[in-house]
């Protein structure tokens, strides 16, 4: 017998915005898996500090790089396809071996996650069994009060990383939008949003639901600098009563 592969979605980052199935999972599993970068706990690890307990054999994923290197570069790639192959198969070990592994993730495991890079080498082998979690996006426009499509208003989720000009088309196109991956990207998605016209509707925020939590419209953020957990919103205006 093998273990079962579980994702596990921690939410946005309060650890209180976790489902009942993932606590009962995390608390039943022999081996819980998470990423971080190098020399640091992570903050997936700091989300679970209390639902752990001393028994469970703890398998932290370090990334090899993260933001040292433009995702452009080839590089970039070819670390982090060899990072994902050696950590697919420390966790086949314990799977193997006949032991269940939570793998988790910030949000949701199958939406912009390395969970889903491990997942998709693994699924083949082993039983898997996904349990979704509340993604960083709707915790954070609950965080911000905001409503963020009326009536026949379209969504659109856009990463940080395009290049302005197709992120100002898109943001044309759309009623609502999400902004995500924003980091250093985030004079770029200024622009666009300016371009767009829609500089007046975004709203900047930080850290949603988690300490040092931040929320503010973006013409009001003067300077340039925004960390990985952080993400635009662009509230609809369409149809209501």
């Amino acid at each position: 017998m093998t273990g079962t592969l579980y994702g596990i979605g921690l939410g946005p980052g309060d650890p209180e915005l976790l489902t009942v199935k993932a606590v009962k999972t995390l608390q039943r599993v022999p081996v819980v898996s998470f990423f971080a970068k190098q020399g640091r706990r992570g903050n997936a690890r700091q989300i679970l500090d209390g639902w752990l307990h001393a028994g469970q054999i703890e398998v932290p994923l370090y990334y090899p790089v993260t933001t040292e290197i433009p995702v452009t570069e080839t590089a970039y790639g070819d670390q982090l396809r060899e990072f994902y192959a050696e950590s697919a198969a420390t966790l086949a070990t314990h799977l193997s071996a006949g032991r269940d592994v939570a793998l988790v993730a910030e949000g949701d495991p199958l939406f912009y996650g390395s969970f889903m890079h491990l997942y998709i080498r693994l699924k083949e082998r082993f039983p898997t069994q996904i349990i979704p979690g509340v993604t960083g996006m709707s915790g954070c426009w609950a965080a911000a009060g905001v409503p963020m499509t009326w009536g026949d208003d379209g969504l659109s989720v856009l990463a940080g990383t395009l290049p302005e000009a197709d992120l100002t088309e898109k943001l044309r196109l759309g009623d609502a939008a999400v902004i995500m991956k924003v980091g250093r990207n985030l004079p770029k998605i200024r622009a666009a949003l300016t371009a767009a016209g829609l500089l007046a509707r975004a709203i900047y925020v930080e850290r949603g639901t988690m300490p040092g939590e931040k929320i503010l419209p973006l013409a009001a953020k003067t300077d340039d600098t925004a960390p990985y957990f952080s993400m635009i919103l662009v509230p609809g205006e369409g149809r209501r009563p």
